[in-house]
C-alpha cells in the first residue's frame, strides 16, 4: 500500500525538484487551506525556520542534532531526499513510518485531490502533521524554494536564520541578489531573532530593513565566530580572540561546513534565553550531527582506495568551494563523475571545475536532467577531459574500473546524481 501512495503522489503532484518550475506554485492560499484541513498544525509547533542558498540544510541538522542532545524529541524536515521519500521528515533522527505516510493520505486524499497541491505542499502539511501528532518538542523546518511563498512559511518560529544568498532560481526568484534576498527575507517574522550566516553587501542592508521594520533582533554569524584550524580538529574562538572549544571533530567535513558551522553556534547563543546555554551539550551536537540526524551527501566519504567522496552541492557557491577543497588534495589523477540539471547555471560552473580532472559525465534518471552530451559539449568547448556515460550507475562503474588506488573520485554536481548512487547499495570495487 505504502509503494502504491508513494507512486500516486510522485506521479499526480507535481515535484519541483524532478520537473522544475511547472512545479511552483506560488502564494500560500493552498498550503492554508490544506493546513485548516487538517487542524492548523503550524499553530501548535515550536519550530526554528531556515532558509538560504546554500548550506540551509546542513545548519537544519546541526541545529536538529543540538536539539536532540537537549534531551527534546526533535521533528526536522528537509529537501530533497536522496534515497528515499521518508528521509525528508525524521524525528530525532527516525524517519517517518510508512505506515504514517499511508494513514495521512488515505484519510484526507478527497480534500488533497480538490485542492490540486504541488508535491512540496502536500509532504510540508503530512510534515506539520506528523510532528504535532507524535508531540514533538521542537521543530526544525527548512525553506524548500525561496522563503516568502514557500509552503513552509505559514509558521511563526523562535528563531528564523537565513544561511547565506547567492543567485539561484532566478527564474522564480528574481535576477538579482537583493531580488533574492527579499524572497528569502520573507521568513523573518515580528519580534521574532533572526540570524544572517554570511555578509553580502548586496543582501544584507535587505535583511537589516526588513528587521527594523519587524522589530526583529538580527545577528550576522560572522560577527560573533572564528573557525581555525581543519575540521576535524578545530579551534573556535569569538570575534574578541577568546578560546571558546579546542579539537573539535566535525564530521562534515567539507569546507563550506565553516561557514555553516558558525552560523549554526550563533543560532545556539541566540536560543540562550529559551534554552541556556551548554558548551557541552553544543560540543556533542556537532561532533554527533551525522549520527543524530542520519545526513548523507555532504562531503560524504564511500571508500579509502581510491579516495571516494559524494556531494550534493550544485551552484555557484556550493560547488565552487567543494571543486576547490577537492584540487588541494594530493592524489595521481582526480576522477570526477558529474551530471547536471538543466536550468542551473552551467555557463558560471564550468569555471570552477579543476582542468586536469579527467570528468565521467552522466544524467540522472529524472525530467529535469540535462543530457550527458549536452554537457559533454560544453565541457569540451572549456577545454575538459571528459567521457558520455548513460546513467549515474554506468558512470560510476567506469570511473572505478578506471582508478588506481592513489586516485580520487568524487560524485556530484546534482542532488539526483548522488541520490542514485547512495541508492545502489552494491558499489563496484576498483581495480587494485
Amino acid at each position: 500500500m505504502y509503494n502504491e501512495i508513494l507512486n500516486d503522489i510522485f506521479q499526480r503532484y507535481p515535484m519541483y525538484h524532478k520537473v522544475g518550475s511547472s512545479a511552483y506554485k506560488e502564494g500560500l492560499e493552498n498550503i492554508e487551506a490544506l493546513l485548516s484541513i487538517i487542524g492548523n498544525p503550524e499553530r501548535k509547533l515550536k519550530a526554528i525556520h531556515i532558509a538560504g542558498t546554500n548550506g540551509k540544510g546542513s545548519v537544519a541538522n546541526m541545529m536538529a542534532s543540538y536539539c536532540q542532545e537537549r534531551g527534546l524529541k526533535t521533528g526536522l524536515f528537509t529537501s530533497p531526499h536522496l534515497v528515499d521519500f521518508r528521509e525528508r521528515i525524521r524525528i530525532n533522527g527516525q524517519m517517518i513510518t510508512e505506515e504514517e505516510v499511508v494513514d495521512f493520505f488515505q484519510h484526507y486524499q478527497d480534500q488533497i485531490n480538490t485542492l490540486e497541491p504541488s508535491f512540496f505542499e502536500i509532504t510540508t502539511a503530512l510534515a506539520f502533521h506528523y510532528f504535532v501528532q507524535q508531540k514533538v518538542d521542537i521543530a526544525i523546518i527548512e525553506v524548500g524554494l525561496g522563503g516568502r511563498l514557500d509552503a513552509t512559511n505559514v509558521l511563526h518560529p523562535l528563531l528564523s536564520i537565513i544561511t547565506n544568498i547567492s543567485l539561484e532560481h532566478t527564474q522564480l526568484l528574481g535576477d538579482t541578489i537583493a531580488k533574492i534576498a527579499f524572497e528569502k527575507a520573507g521568513i523573518i517574522k515580528e519580534d521574532t531573532p533572526v540570524v544572517v550566516g554570511e555578509f553580502h553587501p548586496e543582501s544584507f542592508p535587505v535583511f537589516k530593513d526588513i528587521a527594523d521594520q519587524k522589530k526583529a533582533p538580527l545577528f550576522l554569524a560572522e560577527e560573533h565566530y572564528e573557525i581555525e584550524g581543519p575540521l576535524s580538529d578545530c579551534t573556535i574562538r569569538d570575534t574578541d580572540g577568546n578560546l571558546l572549544y579546542e579539537h573539535i571533530h566535525c564530521p562534515l567535513a567539507g569546507e563550506y561546513q565553516r561557514l555553516n558551522l558558525r552560523t549554526f553556534l550563533t543560532a545556539v547563543r541566540v536560543l540562550e534565553e529559551l534554552m541556556p546555554y551548554d558548551k557541552d551539550v553544543t560540543q556533542a551536537a556537532i561532533e554527533h550531527v551525522v549520527a543524530n540526524t542520519g545526513l548523507m551527501g555532504r562531503w560524504q566519504v564511500l571508500r579509502q582506495a581510491p579516495l571516494t567522496i559524494c556531494d550534493v552541492g550544485h551552484n555557484v557557491g556550493g560547488l565552487g568551494l567543494t571543486m576547490k577543497q577537492l584540487s588541494a588534495l594530493p592524489c595521481r589523477n582526480l576522477r570526477i563523475v558529474m551530471g547536471m540539471v538543466s536550468d542551473k547555471d552551467i555557463a558560471h560552473v564550468i569555471p570552477l571545475l579543476p582542468t586536469e580532472a579527467i570528468f565521467y559525465l552522466c544524467q540522472a534518471n529524472i525530467e529535469r536532467a540535462l543530457p550527458a552530451e549536452t554537457l559533454a559539449d560544453m565541457f569540451q568547448k572549456a577545454g575538459l577531459q571528459c567521457r558520455i556515460h548513460h546513467t549515474v550507475i554506468e558512470a560510476f562503474k567506469a570511473v572505478n574500473a578506471d582508478a588506481a588506488p592513489d586516485d580520487i573520485v568524487f560524485v556530484g554536481g546534482s542532488c539526483f546524481v548522488v541520490g542514485e548512487l547512495l541508492a545502489n547499495s552494491q558499489q563496484p570495487k576498483a581495480n587494485s
